[in-house]
């Protein structure tokens, strides 16, 4: 009777087919897809953008940097400006800068 049973759940149960590896990692590719066009590539557009705002800065642009000081430019030296707000000269890295105000 064991027997019988154990030899008709074997029978009950047929070889399953394997999942192609592909579809397997499809979903995995699909997210990675999602991320690219909805995170990277927007975040590398703006960097780029930010880089060339940085390099076209020059003597005399009103700007404002990411700690909100609003400013002129008086001096440009290699990666550091020298800015001027009312009465104060301050020098930050340029890298600060958010914007250029018209």
């Amino acid at each position: 009777m064991i027997l019988e049973t154990l030899l008709y759940a074997q029978a009950q149960t047929s070889p399953q087919p394997q999942p192609s590896p592909i579809g397997a990692f499809f979903p995995l590719i699909l997210i990675f897809v999602i991320f690219y066009f909805l995170l990277i590539r927007p975040q590398q557009k703006q960097i780029k953008k930010h880089q060339e705002m940085v390099a076209s800065l020059k003597k005399g642009d009103k700007i404002i940097t990411s700690g909100g000081i609003v400013g002129t430019i008086q001096k440009i030296d290699g990666d550091e400006i020298v800015i001027t707000t009312e009465n104060t000269s301050l020098r930050i890295r340029k890298n600060s800068v958010t914007s250029i105000k018209k």
